[in-house]
């Protein structure tokens, strides 16, 4: 390693140490969406232990009229299984669905973050998540885990 590369590094080090000691949010109901264009966002809502209540595929940024529906969705889930946070992944199109939810005019408590999707895709396809959701796909789990990162950030 050289001088001009460490810096590299020391910034990896700083963000691990503050994912680390970052409160978890806990035990709260929590929708979470793995967020895509093309094949739709999946959206899981979850109970407080991070158990796996319902799970659907919307499209929230394909054209108005499927805008429209997934809103409908999504405010209908979370009166259903009264949502307390909002976890989105911050991979593709997970800005846009981030400004989609927060245009929904959620309560003012509700709880909207960004959650690191990095390491999902490596537990959706674990053979942990397939025992734990035999009849759900990979794109499910990975919403799951996005979900459970949320409640606590060192879940896989």
């Amino acid at each position: 390693m050289t001088a001009d590369t460490s810096w590299i590094v020391t910034v990896f080090a700083d963000n691990l140490r503050e994912l680390l000691l970052a409160s978890p949010l806990g035990r709260k109901r929590v929708m979470a969406l793995d967020p895509g264009f093309r094949t739709g966002a999946k959206l899981v809502c979850l109970d407080a232990q991070g158990k796996l209540l319902h799970a659907t595929t919307i499209y929230p940024t394909l054209s108005a009229r499927q805008s429209q529906e997934a809103g409908q969705i999504v405010v209908k889930l979370c009166e259903k299984y009264q949502v307390e946070a909002v976890a989105i992944g911050n991979g593709t199109a997970g800005r846009e669905t981030e400004a989609f939810v927060r245009g929904l005019n959620p309560a003012a408590d509700m709880i909207i973050t960004m959650v690191d999707e990095s390491g999902a895709s490596i537990y959706s396809a674990s053979e942990i998540a397939r025992a734990e959701f035999p009849d759900h796909d990979l794109t499910v789990r990975g919403a799951v885990s996005i979900g459970r990162r949320l409640q606590d950030h060192q879940h896989g």
